[in-house]
C-alpha cells in the first residue's frame, strides 16, 4: 500500500508536471538567447540620445558656472 501511495504522485509528476516544466524551461532559454527585441533596441536608442542631451546640458552649465564663478569646482569637489 505504501508503494502505491508513493508511485501515484511520481507518475502524475512524470506525466504532467515534468513535460510542462521542461517545455517552459527551454522556451525561456530560447527567448533569452534571441537577444533584444526591436522595441528594446528602440528604447535603448532613446535612452542613449537622452543621456547625450543631458551630458551636453551639464557641459553648458559647467561652462556658465566657470565663467560666472571660477572657483565653484574647488568648493564642491570632495
Amino acid at each position: 500500500m505504501s508503494s502505491f501511495l508513493l508511485s501515484v504522485p511520481l507518475i502524475v509528476f512524470f506525466i504532467f508536471v515534468a513535460p510542462l516544466w521542461l517545455f517552459l524551461h527551454y522556451r525561456s532559454k530560447k527567448h533569452t538567447a534571441t537577444g533584444l527585441s526591436s522595441q528594446d533596441l528602440e528604447k535603448l536608442e532613446q535612452l542613449s540620445q537622452r543621456a547625450d542631451k543631458l551630458k551636453q546640458r551639464v557641459s553648458h552649465l559647467e561652462s556658465v558656472l566657470d565663467s560666472e564663478t571660477p572657483d565653484w569646482r574647488r568648493r564642491y569637489d570632495a
